[in-house]
């Protein structure tokens, strides 16, 4: 089993493998139940997100706290009024983005999104089209997804996906779908394919929420 000094050079080592990070100025601390907290200065919010998400790569990763702050260059600051302009172009030239639904706030940097998509992976290609704009300080997701199938479909296209997933360990997760809401439970191997399965739920239609109580086993 890992210390919690190997769990922090091995969150290190991702850090500086990741080519879109400068791990120079990130700290990392890690404790005996898999969290990770992340601290320090990053010069974009694109940045910030990639280091998330190295950490959240690494074995026995459990939880990333991300305390790390944006701090633009001059040459990479924009006024509010820019950013939202840059915003609704990206929007409108995404084919993934139903941009007519979708709704922008930005106050110094910070983009607040709104509006309702049919799909999960919409609501997340909305934050793809802008994260790596100058200027950006940080994202606020509240877009909706809306439902549009039943709960039975729901499991079903669920299952069949995992199942063809070569990532997946498919018989050792639950499925339980709510309304709208999937709940996954069982055990998976690491927090990639906890990630794959939170994917595949996420993936199917009319999904809102989805609530992952899958155990990474040591």
């Amino acid at each position: 089993m890992k210390t919690n000094l190997q769990l922090q050079l091995d969150v290190r080592d991702e850090l500086e493998y990741e080519p879109a990070v400068d791990p120079a100025e990130i700290g990392v601390t890690a404790a005996n139940d898999g969290i990770v907290s992340l601290t320090g200065k990053v010069k974009s919010y694109a940045e910030k997100w990639a280091a998330v998400h190295a950490a959240e790569r690494v074995e026995r990763v459990r939880v990333v706290v991300d305390e790390i702050k944006v701090e633009l260059l001059s040459p990479f600051e924009r006024t509010d009024e820019d950013i939202a302009r840059a915003v609704l172009n990206a929007l409108k030239w995404d084919v993934l983005v139903p941009e007519e639904r979708i709704k922008v706030h930005v106050e110094h940097g910070w983009i607040i999104l709104k509006g309702t998509v049919d799909y999960k992976h919409e609501q997340i290609a909305v934050e793809n089209a802008i994260r790596n704009m100058a200027g950006v300080k940080g994202i606020t997701n509240h877009i909706k997804v809306t439902p549009v199938a039943t709960p039975s479909e729901v499991k079903t296209k669920i299952e069949n996906a995992m199942r063809r997933a070569a990532e997946l360990d498919a018989h050792k997760i639950q499925v339980d779908v709510r309304g709208a809401k999937v709940i996954l439970r069982g055990k998976v191997r690491s927090w990639a394919e906890r990630n794959a399965a939170e994917r595949a739920a996420w993936s199917a239609p009319g999904v809102t929420e989805v609530e992952d109580d899958l155990l990474i086993a040591a």
